[in-house]
């Protein structure tokens, strides 16, 4: 009785995995989409942890982080005002959300936006910031920095309004692509960013934005193989979110 009630539970499961149809809708500020985010709550991969507790890269993310929302000034600023109570730390997966590496989310970071089409979950994620010197491996460098503000202040409104122009994205089947085409959705995604390019360029090109502008985000994308992972990692948990429980 008890197997016969485990095998009708995971054939349910299994068909909420395959039915599941993950789509990118827009992107977002962190704290006006997440929900629970504010400003003083920081994301984080992996289960709960205090500061006391963390890695180094984690705990040099969240410096980073909070350099980065303006909480603080230096390093020494954010490591007392990390250690003081004062933020919120809390996993990334209890508020929707996922983060590569360190996963560190904050207020100000602009997101992806997804949802499971197939049934009504959603799920959100930072955008990729390349390889390299970057937050998610625990840098908080002026260099770190400021492609982050690049980040919010040019590359996600022109994606936003790319993505208004466009209309929703089927992620699954350009995922289905990329894994055709060698991809392993992890530590290669340079055909998924391919394909992804190829469905962006033509609607970044009729952006209101500077040709400067345009020509700095298909750069940046270009070069940076790993920027379709920030999209394979909330597809994957939308399409799993709708199966717990």
């Amino acid at each position: 009785m008890v197997q016969e009630r485990i095998e009708a539970a995971n054939k349910k499961v299994m068909e909420t995995i395959l039915n599941g149809q993950p789509t990118l809708l827009d992107i977002g500020v962190a704290e006006e989409v997440i929900p629970g985010m504010t400003r003083k709550t920081i994301l984080h991969a992996g289960p709960p942890i205090k500061w006391e507790k963390m890695s180094g890269p984690l705990k040099g993310a969240v410096i980073g982080a909070l350099i980065y929302e303006g909480l603080a000034v230096d390093e020494k600023e954010a490591t007392e005002l990390a250690a003081s109570g004062e933020i919120s730390y809390d996993p990334c997966h209890h508020h929707n959300t996922v983060g590569p590496m360190a996963g560190v989310v904050s207020a100000s970071m602009p997101v992806w936006i997804l949802q499971n089409k197939k049934y009504g979950n959603y799920s959100y994620c930072t955008l990729n910031e390349g390889l390299g010197k970057v937050l998610r491996y625990g840098a908080y460098s002026d260099e770190v920095i400021k492609r982050l503000k690049w980040m919010e202040n040019l590359l996600a409104p022109l994606l936003k309004q790319v993505l208004k122009l466009h209309g929703p994205i089927d992620l699954k089947t350009m995922i289905t692509q990329a894994l055709q085409m060698g991809d392993e959705g992890h530590n290669r995604n340079r055909a998924g960013t391919s394909l992804l390019i190829r469905e962006l360029a033509p609607y970044i090109i009729q952006t209101k934005f500077s040709e400067k502008e345009k020509i700095e985000v298909l750069k940046f994308i270009n070069s940076n193989d790993h920027f379709f992972l920030n999209l394979t990692m909330p597809a994957a948990k939308c399409t799993m979110d709708a199966a717990k429980n």
